[in-house]
């Protein structure tokens, strides 16, 4: 009784080491919190340091825009003006022979300060939404950029989502070559197997295993580009919580012909803001603009002209500007305006058809693969058949362990086959929900 209760205590504290002798599997997944894919990417977006330029480009259209509305405001400027001339106007003399009736000075003197107050300027309105068609515009396109972060989430995402799937049936395939060597093994005991059954049983085990471990390897790649995306720790077992997206692929294939939910959209509707834009503020610089002014100056001479004193002096008035001709330079501005419209309708509209061409081949792929998965279920049900065949065969000496072998890999296959389309499926219908601009979730 002692030795019984001893060796079930030496077994236990040496479980440890039986456990470490096993190898780990490639997902065990133990966090409570599975990632998610749209999460995912609005984290990648947050994080990418181009996110930051939405709120710098706001601020430094803020900066210009306070620049235009100061304009609107009075101008004080400060003028002064020290100055000798080598002759000055010598008015004839009173007398002939005389002197003349005055001589003004040749050192002149002139200090002012002048007050300019804008009354009509029909430009500050049209550049101000000017600088706002711009922010638009350059928001748009950071935007733009920060949208293909989508994709690159994804890729990573469902890289590891098929490496779990393959897994999954890796490790069904390993526990029954356990229990197949397990038996072997004791049948070449008995003398009622070879031990080249048992040797290839095995081999085909290490091999299994060594699959194992590439796929571990894989996944952890694939999760630190994830991590890299983020900027977020991402533990190596972390679940993944695969989205169902068959439900809002259905409804986007009713509107295929008229997505515009593509950030590239908005950004050429903001363009074509910017260029209507511009052709209002070009269609303004030939207008008229009236401004009121007021100078207060101390100078040598004065406005009386022929005195050589230091005067005070004052003007008040109104000033006028008008450019009624500029020989056609508005008219061409306008003309490359409307070209650079043209050309924006030319991109969108190659855009257009890329992204046709795109979801295209995402609508194919989706019906290929649901396709696929109705006969999936039905070869792996046919394949398990044949090799619960095959073991009892095998068990009887009727086949080799080769043989035997083959039909489980056989039935492997076709279980990576219905696990990496179920995976590819939702990877089709991400993608084409992505191409179309539509959120993942």
């Amino acid at each position: 009784m002692k030795t019984t209760v001893r060796a079930v205590l030496v077994l236990w504290a040496l479980r440890p080491c039986f456990a470490s002798a096993q190898p780990p599997a490639v997902v065990a997944p133990r966090n409570p919190q599975p990632l998610e894919l749209a999460l995912l990417q609005q984290a990648a977006v947050a994080a990418d340091p181009r996110f930051e330029q939405i709120s710098l480009e706001q601020a430094q259209t803020d900066l210009r825009l306070g620049n235009i509305s100061a304009e609107r405001k009075p101008s004080v400027s400060v003028e002064g003006q020290i100055q000798y001339q080598s002759d000055v106007p010598t008015p004839p003399p009173f007398v002939p022979g005389g002197k003349p009736l005055f001589l003004p000075p040749r050192d002149t003197y002139d200090a002012s300060l002048r007050i300019e107050q804008r009354v009509y300027d029909a430009t500050v309105q049209p550049r101000i939404d000017v600088e706002r068609a711009q922010l638009a515009e350059s928001q748009a396109r950071v935007r733009v950029a920060l949208f293909a972060l989508r994709q690159e989430v994804s890729d990573a995402f469902f890289a590891a989502a098929l490496i779990d799937a393959r897994a999954g049936a890796l490790r069904a395939a390993i526990a029954g070559l356990e229990g197949r060597l397990r038996e072997t093994q004791a049948r070449v005991r008995e003398g009622m197997a070879l031990g080249a059954d048992a040797a290839a049983v095995e081999a085909a085990l290490l091999r299994r295993r060594q699959d194992e471990n590439e796929l571990r390897s894989n996944r952890a790649a694939a999760l630190a580009r994830l991590s890299a995306l983020t900027r977020q720790a991402i533990p190596d077992d972390a679940a993944l919580d695969l989205p169902d997206l068959q439900g809002r692929v259905s409804q986007a294939r009713t509107s295929l012909d008229t997505a515009r939910a593509r950030p590239e959209y908005q950004q050429f509707a903001s363009a074509r803001t910017r260029v209507s834009r511009q052709q209002d503020a070009v269609a303004t610089q030939t207008q008229v603009r009236v401004s009121a002014f007021g100078r207060v100056g101390y100078s040598r001479p004065g406005l009386n002209i022929i005195s050589d004193q230091f005067e005070l002096w004052g003007l008040v008035g109104l000033q006028l500007r008008w450019k009624p001709f500029d020989w056609n330079t508005e008219g061409r501005e306008r003309e490359a305006l409307s070209i650079q419209n043209q050309i924006l309708a030319a991109d969108e509209a190659a855009f257009t058809r890329t992204i046709e061409r795109t979801t295209d081949a995402d609508v194919r792929a989706i019906d290929r693969l649901t396709d696929a998965l109705a006969l999936d279920d039905r070869i792996v049900a046919l394949r398990q058949q044949i090799d619960s065949s095959a073991e009892t065969r095998f068990r009887e000496n009727v086949i080799t362990a080769s043989e035997y072998l083959d039909r489980n890999t056989e039935l492997l296959d076709a279980r990576f086959a219905l696990a990496v389309h179920r995976v590819e499926l939702e990877q089709a219908a991400a993608r084409l929900l992505t191409t179309l601009g539509l959120e993942v979730r």
